[in-house]
């Protein structure tokens, strides 16, 4: 089972095809107006779109014939203003997405969902006298009241300090843990997605660039406009050779070897390496089979964020080019590296990652 979702439409422009795994985390990530809320709207029923094609479950909600109304799909949202309404208490707002059943039930139904999102002993506060913790987790008790399959969360998180986002984080995971319904992440930051998502869609002006384990897309990203998405700063051009049997890439004058498979025989690719793959390598260390692809530079800057060091790297002969490499701060001390001197470092084989077209 999954979510199937085909959207397209004008302003926004949207040509968005997806398939979303069910009983997941999954994030929808992309740049300021890329697209995300409008697709994520889409999917809720409150963009009519141009031409849709959306199900869950096997159950239709749009397609050529069918527009289910909101109130018909089996979903909660938690918009980015949270949209709580100012004259209800917590309760009253988790009252309000439950006005199908009886009072009593009502009331219960809204305790519970209180309850999951641990702000039970704030039922009776207005949201003017929440902080922003407090009226994310009272949005996302009204989006959870009604049992929805998929819940829709757009941008829950850009108004809260980051020391209270870490334990949202915490909360969220804990309550899907709970709850096993599906819920597609609507965010900019990558940190985040990362945190939270165990599936990742990475789209931009509109369209999806590239879905799939988390993981899989942060480190493998498909094609440049996606690396370049990712802030994935070493992407370069090359050209692709044949020694012995063996295609390998032409970089300046380094000849890398790869794991990929190159298709092409001959012609140029563009390849991505993420700064925290190459190794450093210590200039009395003897060289060992396991030391691939060895590229001799200079240390052009040095740069200290926190407890990491970023270099960077000028291959010799290659004026125009930098290499960014990112090191925790105690590996530096096990290396003289000071700016102007020469390193050498390892790209491994399997840390190219090709880019397609």
């Amino acid at each position: 089972m999954s979510l199937r979702v085909a959207i397209y439409h004008h302003a926004p422009e949207l040509d968005f095809e997806a398939v979303i795994p069910v009983g997941q985390i999954s994030a929808l990530v992309g740049p300021s107006g890329s697209g995300k809320t409008s697709i994520l709207r889409g999917i809720a029923g409150l963009l009519k779109t141009r031409h849709a094609r959306i199900s869950l479950a096997n159950e239709d909600w749009d397609t050529q014939d069918l527009h289910r109304p909101t109130r018909e799909r089996s979903i909660g949202m938690v918009p980015q203003q949270h949209a709580l309404f100012p004259h209800l208490s917590v309760l009253g707002n988790v009252e309000m997405a439950l006005g199908h059943l009886g009072r009593a039930e009502k009331r219960q139904r809204a305790q519970e969902s209180l309850q999951l999102a641990q702000i039970a002993e704030l039922a009776n506060r207005r949201p003017q006298e929440l902080s922003g913790g407090q009226r994310q987790r009272a949005a996302l008790a009204r989006a959870i009241a009604r049992k929805p399959q998929l819940v829709l969360l757009d941008e829950p998180f850009s108004a809260i300090d980051r020391g209270m986002r870490k334990r949202l984080y915490l909360e969220l995971r804990h309550l899907h843990q709970q709850l096993h319904n599906t819920v597609l992440l609507v965010t900019h930051d990558l940190d985040e997605a990362a945190q939270l998502a165990s599936y990742l869609l990475l789209i931009d002006q509109g369209r999806l660039l590239q879905a799939g384990e988390t993981t899989q897309v942060l480190t493998q990203p498909r094609c440049e406009q996606a690396a370049r998405l990712l802030d994935i700063p070493n992407i370069f051009n090359a050209r692709i050779i044949e020694t012995a049997g063996q295609r390998q890439l032409q970089w300046g004058e380094h000849r890398l070897k790869i794991s990929a498979d190159i298709s092409p025989a001959c012609g140029k690719v563009k390849f991505a390496v993420l700064p925290q793959n190459p190794l450093l390598v210590k200039s009395d260390r003897p060289w060992g089979s396991h030391l691939e692809n060895p590229v001799s530079a200079l240390v052009r800057d040095i740069v200290t964020l926190g407890g990491e060091v970023v270099l960077w790297l000028q291959p010799l002969n290659m004026p125009e080019t930098r290499l960014q490499v990112r090191l925790p701060e105690r590996a530096i001390r096990r290396y003289p590296v000071i700016s102007g001197s020469q390193v050498t470092v390892c790209l491994r084989a399997a840390d190219i990652v090709l880019l397609e077209d």
